[in-house]
């Protein structure tokens, strides 16, 4: 069980869970840009369907929600500990503790969770459960999963919502490459400098690429 494990090992597997879901972010982005090539959805469409009946795919579905599972409980544990082991905040703080960043890392995901659950909600549970309409492309059928992206990014609230979550991914992520790092005992002087730079790049690619979806669909279609 994971309560039972150190704190060490517990920091290894949050920092396994979440690079591991920094790589699905960068799959997703990819796939998600696809929408907004102006050919009617097809190409969207397309790689949609190709991920939703993947048999490879779908078997990786679980190691994704598995991973989500683990670096929440596994996060949720160590903030409780620390709490717990530092009842009284100490007078002066390092300076990892002072940046928003790592401070609020707990609040941010908490946040993150929540419109994670919407966003479910609204595109694969929809897929999975609800209705979508059909599309045909070549005599052959497909699931018209664009239509519905365009259809939510159509209204300015789901846009706010999306906007406002990813920002919030953005902080999270740019501590998170870092730490997860960190925790897996790459940590030295030459390299660190440049590690935080690229958590950083990280951040700024994931957090841009997912906000010019909502953003574009909005204005520009």
């Amino acid at each position: 069980m994971v309560f039972s494990y150190s704190s060490i090992t517990k920091k290894v597997i949050m920092a396994l869970a979440g690079l591991f879901l920094i790589m699905f972010l960068f799959v997703h982005l990819t796939v998600n840009l696809l929408v907004l090539i102006n050919d009617g959805g097809e190409t969207f469409n397309k790689a949609a369907h190709f991920m939703v009946t993947n048999p490879l795919i779908q078997f990786m579905q679980i190691f994704l929600f598995g991973g989500i599972l683990l670096h929440i409980i596994t996060g949720l544990i160590l903030q409780i500990q620390n709490w717990m082991a530092r009842p009284q905040r100490y007078k002066v703080e390092a300076y990892s503790e002072k940046s928003p960043f790592s401070k609020f890392m707990i609040h941010t995901g908490a946040i993150i969770l929540a419109v994670l659950i919407y966003h479910l909600y609204n595109f694969f549970f929809q897929a999975k459960f609800g209705h979508i309409d059909a599309v045909t492309y070549n005599g052959l059928e497909y699931e018209d999963m664009g239509k519905l992206v365009l259809e939510k990014f159509s209204h300015l609230s789901h846009v706010l919502i999306y906007v406002g979550w990813l920002l919030f991914l953005g902080f999270h992520l740019d501590h998170a490459f870092h730490s997860g790092l960190q925790s897996l005992g790459l940590n030295h002087n030459k390299y660190t400098p440049a590690i935080f730079t690229l958590s950083r790049i990280i951040a700024i690619v994931l957090t841009v690429g997912f906000i010019l979806i909502p953003l574009v669909i909005y204005f520009y279609r």
